[in-house]
């Protein structure tokens, strides 16, 4: 029984840092989708009528206050290396008090040095939002309300996020493309979990349908996660190439650029449900995040700009952010957005593919 623990455990490891190792050092961002975020114009104001120094970026978000409508998206754990990405991250970001959120957190039930990687998290930053993870496909193959608590207690967690993910599954090489009940599963946990639970995609997209149904069983908000950033077919394409799974490989490529754009999944379930939604997939700057909340997000997150700078210090992850929250303030004075709410309401157009996505709602 030990050895297989240990077994397990090892396993558990290896993919975290091969995911981590992947992101770093591989191609992995989408070919040919973009996220779109292009294909909106945010109304230049020529009067801005505004001092940028009085631009104010804070925002509530679900009762927690954050510096600016900007978390650091679920990214790892389960790894030695994961130890150092999320204790840097979770530096600068109590630092700068925006949010943040780890990866899968499975792995952390299993082993009291595995769950360290993630709850390191909390020891380093004691007021910001933290939000515990789990997956889609562990809910259908029956992951407990009880194991669910573990999680958030692990990191006293402000919320719990629930990743879905059948495209990863599908190419990973130990992938569980399991997700019969996984709605079911889903609304004991907004029942028994007693925090909100946040359901997000990893990349792929949330269409309208899946939010319908996730605002109807009690859901606190959705992250959207569309395509055009870091595509986890490519991820684990290279995984299955590795261990010379032929068709585990040929479907990472096939399904490469799967999925719904970041700015289209947006756009429809912001038309398609009233609770708050996280903007995320591919957002690589300031102006991706006002275009976010322009659009109706209340969060925009993002991942991968702060991963290789979490891999050398704190300082490095906090520039990152400085100059995600920079070119938002400075994306609000040229709109003459003088807060959120301001900008909430900011004029913008629609052109291009997106503007055919549009037509979906």
């Amino acid at each position: 029984m030990e050895d297989s623990r240990a077994k397990k455990i090892k396993q558990i490891m290896e993919r975290k840092e091969d995911h981590i190792k992947i992101c770093l050092d591989d191609p992995v961002q989408a070919r040919k989708v973009k996220t779109l975020f292009s294909d909106v114009h945010l109304m230049s104001s020529a009067l801005p009528e505004i001092d940028f120094d009085d631009i104010d970026t804070s925002v509530k978000f679900l009762g927690h206050k954050f510096s600016a409508p900007i978390m650091v998206g679920a990214m790892t754990g389960g790894a030695e290396l994961a130890r150092k990405i999320n204790g840097n991250i979770a530096e600068a970001a109590q630092d700068l008090g925006i949010g943040m959120a780890v990866g899968s957190q499975r792995a952390g039930l299993y082993d009291k040095v595995l769950a360290e990687t993630y709850s390191v998290a909390r020891k380093v930053a004691s007021d910001i939002f933290i939000g515990a993870n789990i997956g889609g496909a562990q809910i259908s193959e029956g992951f407990s309300v009880k194991d669910a608590r573990k999680l958030v207690d692990m990191l006293d967690a402000d919320a719990l996020y629930v990743h879905l993910n059948p495209a990863q599954e599908i190419v990973q090489p130990e992938g569980e493309p399991t997700y019969t009940n996984v709605l079911s599963g889903i609304k004991k946990f907004v029942d028994g979990v007693g925090k909100p639970v946040i359901v997000k995609e990893v990349g792929f997209g949330i269409d309208p349908d899946a939010a319908r149904k996730l605002e109807k069983i009690g859901v606190s908000a959705i992250e959207t996660a569309g395509m055009g950033g870091t595509s986890y077919s490519a991820v684990e394409y290279y995984r299955a190439r590795d261990m010379k799974m032929k068709m585990k490989e040929r479907m990472g490529l096939l399904f490469w650029d799967w999925g719904i754009p970041s700015a289209a999944s947006l756009y429809l379930v912001k038309k398609a449900v009233k609770i708050p939604i996280v903007s995320s997939g591919g957002l690589r700057s300031g102006l991706d995040v006002a275009k976010s909340i322009a659009m109706g997000a209340s969060l925009a997150a993002s991942a991968l700009p702060f991963l290789r700078p979490a891999t050398i210090s704190a300082d490095k992850v906090r520039e990152t952010m400085e100059e995600f929250i920079y070119g938002l303030k400075c994306a609000m004075f040229l709109c003459g957005c003088k807060n959120i709410s301001e900008l909430q309401r900011a004029k913008y157009v629609i052109t291009g593919e997106l503007k055919d996505w549009a037509q979906l709602s």
